[in-house]
């Protein structure tokens, strides 16, 4: 067992997997998951929505956009339809790198690292918080002269300070060419999606289990989005984003394409 993981406290990948319906997960995360669900009922929706959203961005980007390179960052748990699988499923010649910095993630990479031979799949050990470090190992699989897709899901709402994540996605943009996309998704508490409950269920997460997380409203998630063009339907819940007759969950999902 590698010893920075942690069976005593919950943490957002396991519990997030248990929402999930998969198996990697602890009796304490079960234990905070059912906690927070029973102040956020509606929060299992926000993770299947999650995770159908990133389906559909990655089929577009890659069936209609032609794009062959795929930075995913924060990549939690394998589950069913990763982003490799959906990328090389439409590309088999596409190319994806996975970061994560969960030793529970790590220790499951190789169930990641399983694509198809024509293209690429690896997996970089590096913080959302070091973005120059992830760029500098990603280069080692994509080619930064081309249009890179880079997928934040649910990962800067763990990055607490504003600022800090507004700075961490201007660097990764920086680094892309022209014709790359940004996919975001983050937790809201904005009422027209809902998002009240999330108040409470994360102030019981942060004084429960790690990493610390924090809402954030649509004004400072389009701010991520600054100097991108938006593709429609622009921010929505993610549920919405290319199912527009879903049911809204508390989650904004974008994505931007840089000019």
């Amino acid at each position: 067992m590698n010893d920075r993981i942690r069976t005593d406290i919950a943490h957002n990948a396991r519990v997030w997997n248990y929402w999930l319906g998969g198996k990697d997960n602890y009796p304490v995360d079960r234990a905070v998951g059912d906690q927070v669900t029973s102040l956020h009922p509606s929060i299992g929706a926000v993770a299947r929505a999650d995770r159908a959203f990133l389906g559909r961005v990655v089929t577009q980007l890659a069936a209609e956009a032609g794009v062959r390179q795929f930075l995913d960052i924060g990549t939690g748990l394998p589950t069913v339809d990763n982003t490799h699988e959906v990328a090389q499923r439409v590309a088999p010649d596409a190319r994806i790198v996975y970061v994560d910095n969960d030793p529970i993630v790590l220790t499951h990479a190789r169930a990641l690292l399983t694509g198809s031979a024509q293209g690429a799949t690896e997996y970089v050990d590096a913080d959302a918080r070091d973005p120059e470090a992830i760029v500098k190992a990603a280069a080692e699989t994509l080619d930064f002269s081309r249009p890179v897709a880079i997928l934040m899901l649910g990962i800067l709402n763990f990055v607490l300070d504003t600022d800090e994540a507004r700075s961490i996605v201007r660097t990764l943009m920086a680094a892309v060419p022209s014709g790359s996309y940004l996919v975001l998704t983050h937790p809201t508490d904005d009422p027209e999606l809902g998002g009240e409950a999330n108040a409470e269920a994360m102030a019981f997460w942060n004084a429960n289990a790690t990493p610390p997380i924090t809402a954030r409203g649509r004004a400072d998630f389009a701010s991520f989005l600054d100097g991108l063009d938006l593709l429609e339907p622009g921010i929505v819940s993610c549920a919405r984003w290319g199912a527009p007759r879903a049911a809204d969950v508390a989650q904004y999902g974008a994505v931007g394409r840089k000019p």
